[in-house]
């Protein structure tokens, strides 16, 4: 009786156990990564998820709890809340993105001169980010406002200064690295220009490491723009912003609990879900701890 040949035996398939399977199968990343995807919807186009208007008021319908007219109920001026969380999305998360943006681009253009320009630059940008980092990040952001005022784009220039000495130091620590590595004095050694060793190596080398802390810094963003809307600093009523509802339902929570409830469920799902993704990609980007 003859063997089957080696070849047949190689090109079966092989058998991935159930367990194994399960334990690659992270249902918390695909709610996360769903979740961001609803979220981008309603910034992108909210009418497709709530087809009500988030600032027209019926006074006759105020206070109503959540329902099948009003799945998230009515606030006191009667304006649908599930349509004024699903709008809301576009000022917070994109106020948060767009913070995170802006502090990054300039830690950018604050941190690579630090490292490449010399002791003296790297010293008189690391002692003001130094004091910068002597305010807690709320406070500089408040002292911001108060120097430019109130408004959208107030605010997530005020967060976006105070997230700049965390990202500064972050690429200035990065393109010291960088800079020390074998292949950029081998660049050197070959004739290459130094503008051209920083663009094409210095720069897309500093700015890898740099995709996780960003995409934490955007969940951050997002509480510190909530948090300054709740304070009165952030869009003018009747925006809908998810802080803001916050503040307007807090003093109704034992009657109408809905009207800040929902908001801050919105505010916590954004958060969470975005620091999954990015401790995710963290993990993808790093490697597993002690593998």
């Amino acid at each position: 009786m003859t063997s089957p040949p080696a070849e047949a035996a190689v090109a079966r398939p092989s058998f991935v156990p159930l367990r194994e399977r399960l334990a690659t199968f992270r249902p918390g990343l695909l709610l996360s990564v769903a979740a961001l995807v609803v979220a981008a919807l309603a910034c992108v186009a909210p009418g497709l998820l709530a087809s009500a208007s988030p600032t027209d008021a019926d006074p006759v319908a105020a206070l109503l709890p959540p329902g099948g007219e009003h799945w998230f109920g009515t606030d006191q001026l009667g304006r649908d809340v599930y349509a004024r969380v699903v709008h809301g999305a576009r000022h917070s998360l994109v106020l948060g993105v767009g913070a995170t943006a802006l502090g990054v681009l300039t830690g950018l253009l604050i941190g690579l001169p630090a490292a490449l320009l010399g002791r003296f630059a790297d010293q008189v940008a690391m002692r003001s980010m130094d004091v910068m980092l002597a305010l807690p990040e709320l406070l500089l952001a408040l002292l911001v406002i108060a120097v430019v005022g109130p408004s959208s784009v107030n605010a997530a220039l005020a967060i976006a200064v105070s997230s700049v000495p965390g990202y500064a130091r972050l690429v200035r620590g990065q393109a010291q690295v960088v800079r020390r590595a074998e292949y950029i004095r081998s660049a050197i050694g070959l004739g290459l220009h130094r503008r051209t060793v920083v663009l094409r190596h210095v720069v897309p080398n500093t700015l890898g490491p740099l995709v996780v802390p960003a995409t934490l810094g955007v969940g951050t963003a997002v509480i510190a723009g909530s948090a300054l809307s709740f304070l009165g600093l952030g869009p003018k009523a009747p925006t809908p912003e998810w802080g803001a509802m916050l503040a307007q339902g807090r003093d109704a929570l034992q009657s109408a609990w809905w009207i800040a409830v929902f908001p801050g469920a919105a505010i916590t799902l954004s958060v969470v879900a975005v620091t999954v993704v990015g401790r995710q990609l963290h993990i993808g980007l790093e490697g597993r701890p002690g593998r």
